[in-house]
């Protein structure tokens, strides 16, 4: 249960106001203030209203969804509170109102809502109420839009966050790139925290970072790499050791030292020729300013003949100085090949010179990554520690909406049902009570969901999986059967 009012900051009990100021009472459909009015008007705005928000169908053609959105659904609800100039909108776009009504929503907050839910990130399943809102009538219609925006994109691209998780495997880290992509500032915002809640271990949206503690990464881009047209261009090469022990007053030269044992060295000779300069005086820039997290993009000029082993000679030279590299990043061409090659020559490098690990340097792999290009780099092989992934991440590119519906299923306790010629978009009407079965094993079986007034399952239960799938679908069957009949029933009288 959760109570509005408060200050500036923070609504009663200390519960702070919705991520975007955006979201406020007036984030809803008109239609839910013209409901408002006719229930004041005809006196039933109090009425103790029962309302459930579900979806139908699992998105991306899958088999589960993770619900999303709840903890902005309660800073919503506990922070609830018409201000005066949205008061004045109001009358302003619905003039024909009486004064009264004004009066009312002057007066009202969430005080009176309780709100059950399943856990945030939970998977959850279709027709299971993922959270049931029950309270004044009117107060909980100007909920439903509200409440359906925060939870259905959440849902959605948590979902889909954890469906790349699942085809990246648990080893592999996984990289939300997305923002520059993705459907505005709050769409970039709540890509990166509800991926994050999907599985994914970092993002490079440093606002995100900052507003819920996500792991920030990011290197450079190409436009850095093309910058530089040499080692004349760094002013200052000097760089001193990781324990401050000692100072190279010309890192560069180091570097370029590195190249050419590189490019005379048994193993790699005759592998690469003469690399890009400017790739080369970009890295050392970089790995000067950053020592400790260099990782380079490699792919802008040529990545076997260029870019890795540029990467390897100022990852050489800084192992001289006590620093550890950390990887390279390919952003195109053949991701499974380069990567590959890459770990070839990386391991090459480690047997040559003798540098403990260097053979386990990190691939990271962007460039408009998705389940399916994912699954194809590995049932084809590839050498990729790391996948950036944006567009199809954030976007949600597979699947546009979840569909979360908010149903009306009791009203003054008396259930209520919604009738359709879908038998899909039939209600299933009363207060319900949801429970998860498990088996002795400790996982899941099936979602059961019962009257408020009904005796739930016992821990005394012994159902085998495939008694639990007769039972669900004889349970299923019989639901449809019933509201199939009062479809009939509503039909007849109607045609009568």
């Amino acid at each position: 249960m959760a109570a509005a009012n408060g200050d500036a900051s923070h609504g009663s009990g200390g519960v702070p106001r919705p991520t975007n100021p955006m979201v406020t009472p007036l984030l809803t459909d008109l239609y839910q203030f013209t409901m408002a009015y006719a229930y004041w008007k005809a006196g039933k705005h109090l009425d103790r209203a029962v309302f459930d928000l579900y979806f139908r169908k699992n998105p991306f053609g899958g088999e589960f969804t993770i619900f999303g959105g709840l903890e902005e659904c309660i800073r919503f609800i506990a922070n609830f509170k018409f201000t005066e100039d949205e008061i004045k909108f109001l009358q302003s776009v619905m003039p024909t109102c009486e004064d009264g009504f004004f009066e009312y929503l002057r007066s009202i907050d969430c005080s009176d809502v309780e709100v059950y839910a399943i856990p945030e990130g939970y998977v959850v399943f279709p027709k299971v109420p993922l959270m049931r809102i029950e309270g004044p009538v009117a107060v909980v219609q100007l909920l439903e839009t509200p409440f359906l925006n925060l939870v259905n994109y959440a849902s959605l691209v948590t979902t889909n966050a954890a469906r790349h998780r699942l085809v990246a495997g648990k080893s592999k880290n996984l990289l939300e790139f997305g923002l520059r992509r993705a459907q505005g500032p709050d769409g970039g915002i709540s890509a990166s925290r509800y991926c994050y809640m999907g599985g994914f271990d970092a993002t490079s949206n440093v606002a995100a970072g900052r507003l819920f503690g996500i792991p920030i990464r990011g290197t450079h881009s190409h436009a850095f790499v093309s910058s530089f047209m040499g080692l004349d261009d760094i002013t200052d090469k000097a760089l001193s050791s990781s324990d401050g022990s000692k100072k190279c007053e010309d890192f560069g030269s180091l570097v370029q030292n590195w190249l050419i044992r590189i490019q005379e060295s048994s193993s790699l000779h005759g592998t690469f020729g003469e690399t890009n300069q400017s790739e080369l005086a970009a890295f050392t820039s970089y790995a000067l300013a950053f020592p400790n997290s260099f990782l380079a993009l490699v792919d802008t000029y040529d990545v076997t003949r260029s870019g890795v082993p540029n990467f390897c000679a100022v990852a050489l030279a800084l192992n001289d100085m006590g620093y550890k590299a950390v990887g390279i990043r390919l952003d195109s061409g053949d991701l499974a090949y380069l990567s590959i090659e890459s770990r070839k020559f990386f391991r090459a490098i480690e047997k040559e010179f003798e540098v403990v690990g260097f053979g386990k340097t990190s691939i990271t792999a962007s460039n408009d990554l998705n389940e399916e290009t994912i699954d194809a780099l590995n049932k084809q092989g590839h050498e990729v520690d790391a996948f950036g992934i944006g567009t199809y991440l954030v976007t949600c590119y597979a699947q546009a909406a979840l569909g979360c519906v908010f149903k009306l299923v009791e009203i003054n306790k008396q259930p209520r049902i919604k009738l359709s010629e879908d038998v899909t978009k039939v209600s299933i009407p009363c207060k319900k009570k949801c429970y998860r079965l498990y088996g002795k094993e400790g996982y899941p079986l099936v979602d059961i969901m019962t009257g408020e007034d009904e005796p739930g399952p016992k821990a005394t239960w012994h159902l085998h999986v495939l008694s639990v799938v007769i039972l669900y679908a004889i349970v299923t069957i019989l639901r449809n059967l019933k509201q199939l009949v009062g479809f009939m029933i509503y039909h007849l009288f109607i045609d009568w």
